[in-house]
């Protein structure tokens, strides 16, 4: 039986689990996350954080300036693994902790919990290179499959990885996706994952040069808040110097929070 308290100290300390433990870890939070809806509720205060990519230090760090998960309420919104050198500790410390504190634990899917794109950015080889195999990197993959599309704040504010789709005009669309299976090249679950705000013509939709996903414009953004009562949509996905940053003026209806040592989150109040 997998210890957490011992797991999470020594995770800390940038350590690894042995491969058992980690399958284990994998399991125990897999069987939460099933059990968790599409769209977690959340009530506030808690803190919203942005893409980590593998910086242990830098969500070591957010944790100390910010409270520690357990005495603080987390929502993370996905992009945990890839680009940086300890995606593998940084995922299964959020794993364990999500399995020690599951109600002040909620950790998001990311267009990176993929099996495609962790084998092109790094988490894959990272597994590979740490383990001698890829067991660690199947069962870390079946937990993105379980990680929740999206988190809701006091029914407000809607915390999401991406942006919208054109497919989606209701909360309720997004409750009823199949989220879990690898995320598809196209389609409403790959545009929550994939789409990013922008001064689009118009105020709609264009083309995403990313290649998946879609660009969405000030009144796309202004009519989703109103139809679903929603005051802001806080996404990631993108870099924004100043930690976070507001769009959509007079309205500032859409934040990107962007995650770093001295961003540390944003406080969601209410």
């Amino acid at each position: 039986m997998l210890n957490l308290d011992d797991a999470i100290s020594k995770l800390r300390s940038c350590e690894h689990l042995l491969e058992a433990e980690l399958k284990s870890l994998c399991e125990v939070v897999r069987s939460i996350l099933v059990e968790e809806p599409n769209i977690q509720p959340v009530s506030s205060p808690v803190t919203v954080c942005g893409d980590i990519h593998g910086q242990l230090w830098d969500m070591l760090e957010m944790f100390r300036v910010g409270g520690q998960p357990g005495l603080t309420n987390y929502i993370l919104m996905g992009d945990f693994v890839d680009r940086g050198h300890f995606s593998l500790e940084t995922f299964s410390l959020l794993l364990a902790y999500k399995a020690r504190y599951p109600d002040r634990v909620t950790l998001l899917r990311g267009n990176h919990e993929s099996r495609s794109i962790t084998q092109v950015y790094g988490f894959y080889d990272e597994c590979q290179r740490k383990y001698g195999n890829a067991n660690v990197w199947k069962a870390c993959c079946g937990v993105f499959d379980c990680l929740n599309l999206a988190a809701i704040i006091d029914s407000t504010i809607l915390c999401v990885h991406g942006g919208l789709s054109p497919d989606i005009r209701t909360l309720d669309q997004i409750r009823v996706l199949s989220r879990a299976q690898e995320i598809p090249h196209s389609g409403a679950f790959c545009d929550l994952m994939w789409s990013d705000p922008d001064d689009v013509e118009g105020g709609a939709w264009s083309v995403s040069p990313r290649g998946a996903g879609w660009l969405f414009g000030s009144s796309v953004a202004s009519e989703f808040n109103h139809i679903n009562s929603l005051s802001l949509i806080a996404r990631a996905h993108q870099l924004v110097q100043e930690g976070y940053k507001y769009m959509f003026p007079p309205e500032n209806n859409l934040v990107t929070v962007w995650q770093d040592s001295k961003s540390s989150g944003k406080r969601m109040d209410n």
